[in-house]
């Protein structure tokens, strides 16, 4: 027990003595340090580049990290991204001897208190041109000055839209000293690209590189040169959300306008399907303008959307010219006799189309089959019965003028029975008359009815026709639009 509270109470005593040795370090390197500070800013001035002769080329390291993207606005073409800026150079007035101050090598102190070089971001697109963040900068005791400074900035971006919303866009930031030109200034690219380490996924877009190049440009204005880097940022859209939200349903509605041609035509609603179909592309049209540049580039989408709303157009004024077709009645002109042949013979046949009221086994093949189960010669018996029937009639009439002429030849005298078998023979004659005329009547209503189905049968081949037709259409479109996007 004893042994036990005597090793505790020396190792209490040990940890004491370290921190109060500590302590005394941290004190004595705080003292070194504002020593160090005073010395160095005493005489120091961060107006003039820090340079012991002003013929010599200053070298700025630059090296940039993306760390996330915070809005694509193509309509402005503006990118707005979330940097972390990283400029380190060497200062020739800000060197000591670590020895001479404990070994101390590197101080923190705020930037705004050392030269800082003027790099900007040339194709900044915002309005806010205030300084830039005063974080400390690390400075070392050769002279190295290490400035970490977090940005949002708004560059910006030139968009092609043309295979929205399958496009890839190449954005670029241009970095490079506003005043001092090539011979003062030099700017070194850190890394050969942007650095992704630390980057945030975004929602919309995929980093496919940031590949960095250093130009040297010679403007109008002067004749020095001026550096600059760029670091092209290269991102390729996430299509999912537009494919589920714009593409997908403006597929499922250009199928619906094949459908207006299989609709009945007395339905009344043909037409308005093809209207409501082309009303509800058109809002899918403003949704994509809104967000799109006004640019003589119209989008992969656009180009879709304008296609099926000129197809729907179309099939809305070829079921107007249908529906004429189909309301042809007594007074219209006879089916043509290429369209009788061309339409109502072969294209029925290809495409199914039968008579009102006619299946497959058409009425012809149903009475020859009623004929059959008569049992053999059925149908002339009846013929031959009606045949019949009306001779009888006839030579009953005769019989009676023959009879009526020896009755009065041989007796003299007009009977009763011959007087009725006289107006028998002509309510006969009325009688047959009055059938003629009303089969006559019914003869032509039937012509007149039958030239009217026909019309409606080709208004109903011709509406299967194209319903085929613009399906077709319809789905090489949709191939075309996937295969492009490919």
């Amino acid at each position: 027990m004893k042994r036990n509270s005597l090793s505790s109470f020396y190792f209490s005593l040990w940890l004491l003595f370290t921190a109060v040795v500590l302590q005394a370090v941290e004190s004595a390197k705080g003292k070194y340090a504002h020593m160090l500070f005073n010395e160095l800013f005493e005489d120091y001035s961060n107006a003039l580049r820090p340079v012991e002769d002003t013929d010599k080329v200053l070298n700025v390291t630059l090296q940039i990290t993306l760390s996330q993207i915070k809005d694509m606005d193509e309509r402005n073409q503006i990118l707005s991204a979330y940097l972390w800026i990283r400029q380190s150079w060497y200062d020739a007035y800000l060197k000591w001897d670590k020895d001479k101050y404990d070994g101390l090598d590197s101080i923190r102190i705020p930037s705004s208190l050392v030269w800082r070089p003027d790099i900007v971001l040339y194709n900044k697109a915002d309005d806010d041109f205030s300084e830039p963040v005063n974080t400390n900068v690390v400075l070392r005791y050769d002279g190295k000055i290490t400035w970490d400074a977090p940005a949002i900035t708004k560059s910006s971006c030139v968009v092609d839209v043309s295979y929205f919303p399958f496009d890839s866009q190449q954005c670029n930031l241009t970095f490079g000293s506003w005043t001092y030109n090539g011979n003062q200034v030099d700017i070194i690219n850190s890394l050969d690209s942007g650095d992704l380490s630390d980057f945030v996924e975004d929602v919309e877009w995929e980093i496919h590189g940031m590949p960095a190049v250093k130009n040297v440009i010679t403007y109008g204005c002067c004749s020095e040169p001026y550096p600059d880097v760029t670091f092209m940022l290269i991102l390729k859209r996430k299509s999912s959300f537009y494919i589920f939200n714009l593409l997908l349903p403006c597929i499922l509605i250009s199928f619906l306008a094949p459908l207006g041609f299989y609709l009945p035509a007395d339905s009344g609603e043909k037409v308005s399907l093809g209207v409501t179909v082309l009303l509800a592309l058109t809002v899918f049209q403003l949704m994509v303008a809104e967000i799109m540049p006004p640019s003589e580039n119209v989008p992969l989408i656009g180009k879709y959307y304008i296609a099926t709303m000129t197809m729907i157009t179309a099939s809305t004024a070829l079921t107007i010219i249908i529906m004429n077709l189909h309301h042809c009645g007594s007074e219209a002109k006879p089916v043509p006799q290429w369209a009788r042949v061309v339409i109502l013979d072969y294209m029925s046949k290809i495409f199914f189309v039968y008579d009102v009221g006619e299946n497959c086994t058409s009425p012809k093949r149903e009475k020859e089959e009623e004929c059959k189960l008569e049992g053999g010669d059925g149908c002339q018996r009846r013929r031959k019965e009606v045949k019949s029937r009306l001779s009888n009639r006839n030579v009953d009439c005769d019989l009676s003028e023959k009879l009526n002429g020896n009755l009065n030849k041989s007796y003299g005298v007009r009977g009763e029975n011959v007087k009725e078998a006289v107006n028998c023979c002509s309510c006969y004659k009325m009688l047959i008359k009055n059938i003629e005329y009303i089969a006559n009547c019914v003869r032509d209503h039937k012509a007149n009815r039958a030239k009217g189905i026909e019309w409606k049968k080709v208004a109903k081949v011709m509406d299967r026709f194209f319903m085929w037709i613009f399906f077709i259409m319809v789905f090489f479109m949709s191939v075309l639009i996937i295969g492009k996007a490919a």
